[in-house]
C-alpha cells in the first residue's frame, strides 16, 4: 500500500543520494562547481567530511530555511560517492569489515555513519568507538 506515510519513510536518504550522484556527474563533466537543493543537515554534515578530508574545496548554503541549495566547489578528487536508500545498521566492531566489503581499494576512501555522536567517517567511529547507520561512502 502506497500511503503519504509510506512514501515520506526514505525521502532523506533519497535527496543525499540525489545530491552525492550530482557530484558525481559534474566530476566527470570537469565542472568546477555543482548546485545541490533540497538540502538537509545530513548532506551538509556529509560535506563537512568530504571538505575535511579534502575531496571538496568548500561549499555555501544559502537560505536554509526554506528549500535552500548548496553551492559546492568541486576539487576534482570524487571517484565516487553514493548513499544507501536502505538502514544500514553497523556496530562498531563491524565498521573495518564493512569498509573492506564496500569500497574498491584499501589506501583510500570513507565510509560516514549516523552515530549518536553526530555524523562521522568510518575512522573517527572506531576511534570513538561508536555504531550507527551507514548513510553512504566516497573515495
Amino acid at each position: 500500500m502506497n500511503t503519504p506515510c509510506n512514501r515520506q519513510r526514505g525521502m532523506g536518504r533519497r535527496i543525499l543520494n540525489d545530491a552525492l550522484r550530482s557530484m558525481v556527474n559534474a566530476e566527470r563533466r570537469a565542472k568546477a562547481t555543482v548546485e545541490l537543493n533540497p538540502i538537509s543537515t545530513v548532506i551538509s554534515s556529509f560535506l563537512c567530511i568530504m571538505k575535511n578530508h579534502g575531496y571538496i574545496r568548500d561549499f555555501q548554503i544559502y537560505d536554509p530555511h526554506r528549500v535552500g541549495r548548496i553551492t559546492v566547489e568541486l576539487q576534482g578528487r570524487i571517484n565516487d560517492c553514493k548513499a544507501l536508500t536502505y538502514r544500514q545498521d553497523i556496530k562498531a566492531k563491524d565498521i573495518e569489515a564493512y569498509r573492506l566489503r564496500t569500497l574498491p581499494t584499501h589506501q583510500w576512501g570513507y565510509v560516514v555513519i549516523s552515530t549518536p555522536d553526530g555524523v562521522l567517517d568510518h575512522e573517527e567511529a572506531m576511534k570513538r568507538n561508536v555504531g550507527g547507520q551507514v548513510l553512504g561512502y566516497f573515495h
